[in-house]
């Protein structure tokens, strides 16, 4: 799965340049352009999204109607394409969309917003982003047969989040932008950015890229979505872009240890991980002790329940993804906290992939807890599954990988057993794809051998 890196970007003409971890920012911020497209409208206000969805899709507010709104989609069946070929093809100017959440110039909306250490948290802007994302993607496929749209679009995976700004401040406004930038038959990537103001100009602090899929009326099966068009050089070399990013993430996938077996180098990191942890009085396998400075894997859990009620539903009547994202963000960062005994900052986060909806009703299981550590970097993992009310079934529905770096050195995590010893080497391999520096002094910038000068990124819970 590519690499879902919160870091300050490195930009060339407007677009992201290849590498991970924490990079430098931009050079002149006030002269970046939002993929050079500007023939939006006026923003949409950040509170009128979901509304503009439902308009879109056709659903009611009420929780009651919804069994009706469903029926009456079922009649856009027959709206569908046979194939992409009897769809026109569309631009990546006629997806672009603006929205503005007004923190500074409507203080009545801080408060959803607001941690405690006077920043934004960043489990709203999830929220945020994962609406524009499927709006944008509604743009992209807009039709003039029906009113309401035939699609129902839906999150599939989160492919990487860029910061580009260290925090963001809760008492300025903040835009979104974001575009179509890849399609396939029936999913399309999707190309956003974030920009905060500061003074009179939006200066940009956050990248991301989603990938949607296109499902049928009833969302039971898949449809096809209108082709894309590059025009120019700067379109031409995003629209590759998404071509590589769809071969990487079969091969990251491909390589999974629950297809594959661990490689040589970390068959013996697990065994000399098992070697460091027995007793050399008894000289037995099953006594095992910890070295200085040590916890156990399992101690190092924490869980969470969610009742997933009406009011978390997207306009399909399913759980809201960036409900999900956010749940598992904030128990992520609460685990990393505890474990490490200081306030943590997200660096990077890793495979976001919606596997399974969640219905209304549903019990929400979420577990955390540490994989690997390094340092003074905390590797989190997040499994989450729901359970039905009748039938008590529990399905995976995502897994979160989460990279935090403590304010001080953490200790080191050891597995017992070898499913512990399988996570450890996930949590490794997450952690080994993030380019990190030796040191990381706050607000000072470092350069280590051989790479590009990096600066501390931090996001407060």
């Amino acid at each position: 799965m590519r690499r879902v890196a919160l870091r300050l970007c490195s930009l060339n003409k407007g677009l992201l340049t290849p590498g991970r971890g924490l990079t430098q920012g931009f050079q002149n911020p006030e002269k970046q352009r939002v993929f050079h497209i500007h023939e939006a409208s006026s923003p949409i206000h950040v509170n009128n999204v979901r509304d503009k969805l439902r308009e879109i899709v056709g659903v009611s507010t009420n929780w009651r109607d919804h069994m009706k709104a469903m029926e009456e989609r079922k009649l856009l069946h027959s709206f569908l394409a046979k194939s992409q070929d009897g769809l026109p093809p569309r631009r990546m100017k006629d997806s672009y969309v603006e929205v503005l959440l007004p923190l500074g110039s409507q203080p009545e909306l801080r408060e959803k917003y607001l941690t405690v250490q006077n920043t934004v948290r960043f489990g709203r802007i999830l929220e945020d982003l994962d609406s524009l994302g499927v709006l944008i993607c509604y743009m992209h496929t807009k039709g003039h047969s029906t009113k309401m749209s035939p699609l129902s679009i839906v999150t599939a995976l989160v492919d990487k989040i860029d910061m580009c700004k260290k925090s963001l401040s809760p008492e300025q406004d903040i835009k979104f932008s974001g575009h179509v930038s890849w399609v396939g038959k029936t999913s399309m990537e999707v190309k956003m950015k974030m920009f905060q103001l500061h003074g009179s100009e939006f200066c940009p602090v956050l990248e991301a890229t989603f990938v949607m899929v296109a499902r049928d009326s009833e969302n039971k099966g898949s449809a096809f979505v209108n082709p894309l068009i590059p025009e120019g050089p700067e379109e031409e070399a995003l629209f590759r872009q998404g071509e590589l990013n769809k071969g990487r993430r079969i091969s990251f996938s491909s390589k999974s240890l629950l297809k594959m077996a661990p490689s040589a180098e970390e068959r013996m990191t697990i065994h000399e991980m098992f070697l460091n942890t027995l007793d050399q009085k008894t000289i037995s396998f099953r006594s095992r002790i910890l070295p200085p400075n040590a916890v156990w894997m399992e101690d190092s859990k924490l869980k969470s329940l969610e009742i997933c009620h009406p009011q978390e539903r997207n306009i399909f009547n399913r759980i809201f993804g960036g409900f999900l994202m956010r749940k598992a963000y904030e128990l992520g960062w609460a685990t990393a906290c505890n474990f490490g005994g200081s306030r943590p900052f997200v660096v990077a986060v890793d495979d976001i992939m919606f596997q399974k909806p969640v219905d209304v009703g549903s019990l929400l299981f979420l577990s955390s807890q540490v994989c690997f550590t390094q340092d003074n970097y905390i590797q989190v993992r997040v499994h989450s599954e729901v359970a039905s009310l009748q039938n008590k079934e529990h399905t995976t529905t995502n897994v979160f990988h989460f990279t935090f770096m403590s304010e001080k050195n953490v200790p080191l995590v050891f597995p017992r057993t070898y499913g512990e010893s399988m996570l450890y080497l996930d949590g490794q391999r997450h952690f080994n794809s993030m380019s990190v520096p030796v040191t990381l002094k706050k607000d000072y910038l470092v350069e280590p051998q051989g790479k590009p000068r990096l600066l501390e990124t931090s996001i407060p819970q």
